[in-house]
C-alpha cells in the first residue's frame, strides 16, 4: 500500500468525521457510528480510528505509523432520517470494494440528499395512525374521524414549522398547543362521547420514540454520555409538548370550556 503523507491523513480524518457527523445528526445509533468510522478509516488506509461521542460534538483521531491527526466537529441535530444513515453505509461498502480515496468520500457526502416521502402521504398516514390508536382505546366513530382530522392538521403544522427552521422545542410546543386546542372543540360541541380519547390520541405524533430508543441502546452498550444526552433531549421535547397541552387546556378553562 502507498505511504500516506500527513496532508493525506488530515484529509482522510476530515472525510471520516464528516461521515460520522452526518450519521449522528440524522439519528444513527452510537455504536453504528463508531463501527462505520472505523471501517471507513481502514478502507482509506489508516491503521485505526479513535473517536469520542457526545450529543453536541464528535472528537476523532486517526492513527498511522505512530502519527496521529485529531479533529473536532460540532453536531447540529436534524429530523430523524435513516435514508442518510443507509447512504453513508453504502458508501463505506463501495470504498471497501473499490479502494476509493478521501476526495471520493467528501464529494459523495456533499451529494447525499434525504430520501423524503411525499409530505401529503406523511400527513395522511400520521393522521390515520393516531385515529387508529383512538379506535384501539375504544373511542367512538366520531372520535376516529376527529382524531384523524386533528392529527393530520397538527402534522401539517409541524412540517411547516420544520420548513421554517424553528427549534425542535418550539415546534413541539406549538404543535401540541394547536392539536389540543382544536381537539378540545369536541368537548365544547359534544361531538363525541369519548373526548378524552381524542385529546390523548391527537398528540401521539409528538412522542420522540427514536431518541428514547437510541438513548437506552446507547446506555446498554456502554455509551453512557450519549445515552443520557439523548434521553435528556427526548425528555425536553416531551416537556415542550406537555407545556403546549397544558397551556391549551388552561386557555380553555379560562373561557369556561
Amino acid at each position: 500500500m502507498q505511504e500516506i503523507t500527513q496532508e493525506e491523513q488530515t484529509k482522510i480524518t476530515q472525510a471520516i468525521i464528516k461521515a460520522a457527523v452526518l450519521m449522528l445528526e440524522f439519528g444513527a445509533e452510537s455504536i453504528l457510528i463508531e463501527q462505520t468510522a472505523e471501517r471507513l478509516g481502514i478502507a482509506l488506509g489508516v491503521n485505526s480510528v479513535e473517536m469520542s461521542l457526545i450529543p453536541a460534538a464528535i472528537v476523532l483521531t486517526t492513527l498511522y505509523n505512530n502519527r496521529s491527526v485529531t479533529t473536532t466537529r460540532r453536531v447540529h441535530h436534524k429530523p430523524i432520517n435513516m435514508s442518510i444513515v443507509c447512504d453513508v453505509q453504502k458508501m463505506v461498502i463501495q470504498i471497501e470494494r473499490n479502494n476509493y480515496d478521501a476526495n471520493y468520500v467528501i464529494n459523495y457526502l456533499k451529494n447525499i440528499k434525504p430520501n423524503l416521502y411525499n409530505r401529503w402521504l406523511v400527513v395522511f398516514m400520521v393522521g390515520f395512525a393516531c385515529a387508529s390508536f383512538s379506535n384501539l382505546q375504544n373511542g367512538d366513530l366520531n372520535a376516529f374521524f376527529i382524531t384523524f382530522a386533528v392529527a393530520s392538521f397538527a402534522m401539517f403544522i409541524r412540517q411547516e414549522l420544520n420548513k421554517k427552521r424553528f427549534m425542535m422545542i418550539i415546534t413541539f410546543g406549538i404543535t401540541a398547543f394547536i392539536a389540543t386546542y382544536i381537539a378540545s372543540l369536541s368537548i365544547l360541541f359534544n361531538l363525541s362521547t369519548t373526548p378524552n380519547v381524542i385529546l390523548a390520541s391527537s398528540v401521539l405524533l409528538l412522542v420522540p420514540g427514536v431518541p428514547f430508543v437510541n438513548s437506552f441502546l446507547d446506555a446498554f452498550k456502554g455509551y453512557l454520555s450519549m445515552g443520557w444526552g439523548r434521553w435528556l433531549q427526548a425528555m425536553i421535547l416531551t416537556i415542550a409538548s406537555s407545556s403546549g397541552i397544558v397551556l391549551a387546556m388552561s386557555l380553555l378553562n379560562i373561557k369556561g370550556w
